[in-house]
């Protein structure tokens, strides 16, 4: 699980702009107005090859409640999930009373705390610094969050503290499932299924699983881990205190996973949230599975399965490659479906190809479709290999990293697949310059 990095501050010092700095991409909106933050945003970030987990607690509102609930709010998530805490506060409008309303609430934490003085772009502004050594903090610091200055020496602060974490002892060969979706789509009901008796609580109230469960258990002589987690509710919904979290479990759930068993339920259809969730195993890199549940309770006839395929191709265009299952955890009709799918999309997963074939597979298809100039220059492969499985990734040694269109890269990654037969799993191609 990687460490969790939480930023929390009164409203307009840059919460968002520091979150973005770290991240290094502009997920989450900004604006000179107080409280524009409206989703509470995660990232992943990488320091002295040192990955972690950034939440930017910026904007949490309670419906109109004071601002005293919405920061217990914020410190709330960071004192129950962070590992280190980044306290934002304004070097121009200098230490303010309700900096110490926000780090009386942090006091309760044992967390490193970080004092990040931001807006600090001048040295008319850096003697600022000295008015929040009176918070107490572990450290205090200067930081510009928009013109990145002193945002290394931060980094360098908050890896320091980060604990030494290890993964729980599983053997190499165990399949780890995490099953994700969004609430009261039956996750704990296929949790339960899997595993063959009660071992998590089944309700019809959104919300009931808060935390993610490890459970092991062997089927056909295959060992696996199912890993349940609450339910993925959409951000800007998040408003009672016991769901503040619940989606950065899901998330750790996944970054510790091979497979996502992505649920979506029969009986309400295919909505934008269940997309977003999805994208959270794309981009983490995980295989994935999608499970169509509640398969008995709906009314079928001959073409019902292929309607609903038809239906999900059309709606995650972006997940060819995945398999569907249709099955019922409540009642386990086509339960039987699942484990072959698993142990296969595993083997595809973890599987790694050898250099040569890889190199034959790639020259042949540039011979067959030779690449479009791009940037005024054409794209030429010198050599491929596979540098990583558990996503298979391959690196390119190129002529131009900037000669490669898109179109041609998923060209590639499509040749790729048909040839390795890599299906339910991600991919990543990396293009290197040849020195």
């Amino acid at each position: 699980m990687l460490p969790v990095v939480a930023i929390v501050g009164r409203p307009n010092v840059g919460k968002s702009t520091l979150f973005n700095r770290i991240v290094g991409e502009r997920k989450s909106i900004t604006d000179d107005q107080s409280g524009i933050t409206r989703d509470r945003i995660y990232g992943k970030a990488s320091w002295l090859n040192k990955k972690f987990t950034v939440i930017d607690t910026g904007g949490i509102e309670i419906n109109d409640a004071p601002f005293l609930t919405e920061i217990k709010a914020q410190a709330e998530i960071a004192i129950n999930e962070a590992d280190v805490i980044l306290f934002a506060v304004d070097g121009k409008s200098g230490l303010l009373p309700s900096d110490r309303d926000v780090m009386q609430i942090l006091y309760q934490s044992s967390k490193p705390i970080i004092v990040a003085v931001n807006k600090v772009d001048t040295m008319k502004y850096a003697d600022s610094i000295y008015d929040f050594y009176e918070l107490g903090a572990t450290k205090v610091m200067n930081i510009s969050s928009i013109h990145g200055i002193g945002i290394g020496d931060l980094l360098d602060e908050v890896v320091s503290h980060f604990p030494d974490r290890t993964e729980n002892d599983y053997d190499e060969d165990t399949i780890k499932i995490s099953i994700i979706g969004r609430p009261n789509v039956g996750k704990s009901s296929l949790t339960n299924t899997l595993l063959g008796y009660e071992r998590v609580i089944v309700s019809n109230i959104e919300g009931t699983t808060t935390d993610s469960i490890d459970t092991e258990f062997t089927v056909d002589g295959e060992k696996y881990v199912a890993i349940d987690t609450a339910g993925m509710r959409k951000r800007g919904k998040i408003y009672e205190n016991i769901d503040k979290y619940a989606n950065l479990r899901a998330m750790q759930a996944i970054d510790r996973s091979d497979i996502c068993l992505m649920m979506l339920d029969a009986t309400t259809g295919i909505i934008a949230l269940d997309k977003n969730i999805a994208g959270y195993a794309i981009d983490s890199k995980k295989a994935l599975i999608i499970v169509v549940n509640k398969w008995d309770a709906i009314e079928k006839t001959d073409k019902t399965m292929h309607d609903w395929e038809t239906k999900i191709r059309n709606e995650f265009r972006f997940l060819s490659y995945i398999p569907i299952v249709f099955l019922s955890a409540k009642t386990k009709s086509r339960i039987h479906t699942l484990f072959p799918l698993l142990k296969k999309v595993y083997e595809n997963y973890a599987k790694r190809v050898s250099t040569s074939l890889l190199n034959e597979v790639i020259q042949e298809a540039m011979i067959v479709t030779p690449p479009k100039e791009h940037n005024q220059k054409r794209l030429k492969v010198y050599y491929a290999t596979q540098v990583k499985a558990k996503c298979p990734t391959f690196v390119l040694f190129v002529n131009d990293t900037d000669a490669l269109h898109f179109s041609y890269y998923r060209f590639l990654e499509n040749r790729l697949r048909e040839n390795f037969d890599l299906f339910g799993t991600p991919i990543s191609i990396i293009l290197r310059n040849r020195e």
